[in-house]
């Protein structure tokens, strides 16, 4: 198959980053992988070169600069400028305020805002000189609505969508489409079953995200004419209180 460009998911877990993956891959993009484990790569990207497909992993903690650094420059001498970023990495935290300890603020902070800004700051180097691309940041209820024993958590998703809006002012009259997503929900992963099983139970039918329904949202956006972007969207199953 013959590369019409290249996906970098930064943050390709089990669910939504495997799942775009997969996607970008089936629509004919060499797809850059990462996270943290490389060897936890290895099944998704032997898959999509089964398929047919193009990909590439690579190791990466999204809170060392040197790391993204480092990922950006390897995409690009394989494949060449990507077409499409998703910052998808996460963390989660949970706590009283008086016992939140502070490296746990720290490393969440450094997950999420400072990791989103690392990213789409190495996206945007490569795709303004191009005119185009989208860069694409997944957010959390969290990021617009700070509930309590969430100090850690929506500190830094408050911060990743700070970096996405201003992004978005900054870079969309340059050509690239920068957009967030609101996942209002939790998402139908095997670690959802695995750990909370009597909650996953109760939500019922359709009352969990399938990942691969938040991909096809990216790939909307991604594919979004340049008079009709969309910034901000938020995604909930129907039965979900809001």
């Amino acid at each position: 198959m013959t590369s019409r460009g290249c996906s970098i998911v930064v943050g390709a877990g089990t669910g939504t980053g495997a799942e775009i993956g997969r996607m970008m891959a089936s629509e004919g993009d060499a797809v850059v992988l990462a996270r943290r484990s490389v060897d936890a790569l290895n099944p998704l990207v032997e898959e999509i070169q089964a398929a047919g497909g193009q990909a590439l992993a690579v190791g990466v903690d999204a809170g060392e600069e040197r790391q993204v650094v480092e990922l950006f420059e390897r995409a690009s001498a394989h494949f060449g400028p990507p077409r499409l970023v998703v910052f998808n990495a996460a963390g989660f935290a949970m706590s009283p305020i008086t016992e939140t300890e502070a490296v746990d603020f720290r490393n969440l902070w450094e997950a999420t805002s400072y990791g989103g800004f690392l990213v789409g700051r190495e996206a945007a180097r490569r795709m303004v000189p191009e005119g185009r691309g989208s860069i694409l940041f997944t957010g959390a209820t969290a990021a617009v609505k700070a509930s309590a024993r969430f100090a850690a958590f929506a500190s830094g998703k408050h911060g990743l969508r700070a970096v996405a809006e201003s992004m978005a002012k900054e870079l969309g009259p340059q050509g690239v489409h920068v957009a967030h997503l609101i996942i209002d929900g939790i998402i139908d992963v095997p670690r959802v079953h695995e750990s909370m099983p009597e909650m996953a139970a109760a939500k019922g039918e359709d009352g969990l995200i399938d990942p691969k329904n938040i991909a096809a949202t990216m790939l909307w956006l991604h594919r979004q004419p340049r008079d009709a972007w969309t910034f901000e969207l938020d995604l909930r199953p129907y039965k979900e209180s809001w």
